[in-house]
């Protein structure tokens, strides 16, 4: 695949904001999965089909436990939904101001001839931060058209923000994901990435995983 990983422009933003709301929706199937196979979730679920049946019926079993997975698959969409909806009214709204503005941020893109066309495929960005002395790098909206996975396509962008990173004397490049992008953590590992932090969103049942590289 012929691949050109350029900064963002202009003309770039309505099939960024495409990638970008897709590959966040994406989450929403492996985010229910991950809650309706914790062993509390199909506690609840069997003791709610135990209860619909001594109470009433097998309809009853079926109706009590199929709101109850009904529930849990609205939050799950509504985590995701509502922070696409979130970021498309704030930064994505305004890619140059929020990721190009500063000499230490960056926006790329992703471009291949794909059919015979050019066309974005995927997208990646860092923003500088300070912490006392320190200035690190952290790493934000890593997507990747789902058609072009598996093509290698994630290592080189990542390596395209280290290398940015190194350039202007960072001492580290920081990134948040979550357990359910266990492809996407095994990558960030292999590149030289640790895990540092997790933490439970307790909506949706998947851990939130910080995970940081030495520079």
């Amino acid at each position: 695949m012929e691949l050109l990983i350029r900064r963002y422009q202009p003309s770039d933003k309505d099939t960024v904001l495409t990638i970008f709301s897709d590959g966040i929706l994406e989450h929403i199937g492996p985010s229910f999965y991950t809650a309706m196979t914790s062993p509390l979730y199909l506690s609840i679920t069997l003791a709610l089909c135990a209860a619909g049946y001594l109470l009433g019926s097998v309809l009853g079993a079926v109706v009590l436990a199929g709101g109850w997975v009904g529930l849990v698959y609205f939050c799950c969409r509504e985590v995701y939904a509502s922070f696409v909806r979130e970021r498309l009214r704030t930064d994505m709204q305004d890619i140059p101001g929020n990721y190009l503005s500063g000499p230490d941020d960056c926006f790329w893109v992703a471009e291949a001839e794909v059919d015979g066309k050019s066309r974005v495929i995927g997208m990646v960005a860092v923003v500088a931060k300070q912490c006392g002395k320190e200035r690190y790098g952290e790493l934000f909206r890593m997507i990747i058209s789902s058609s072009c996975r598996r093509a290698g396509l994630g290592s080189r962008m990542t390596q395209v923000v280290i290398d940015f990173c190194q350039e202007r004397g960072f001492s580290r490049v920081v990134l948040e994901t979550s357990s359910t992008q266990t492809a996407a953590v095994a990558l960030y590992k292999k590149l030289g990435f640790t895990h540092t932090l997790t933490h439970t969103d307790a909506v949706s049942s998947y851990f939130t995983i910080r995970i940081s590289r030495s520079l």
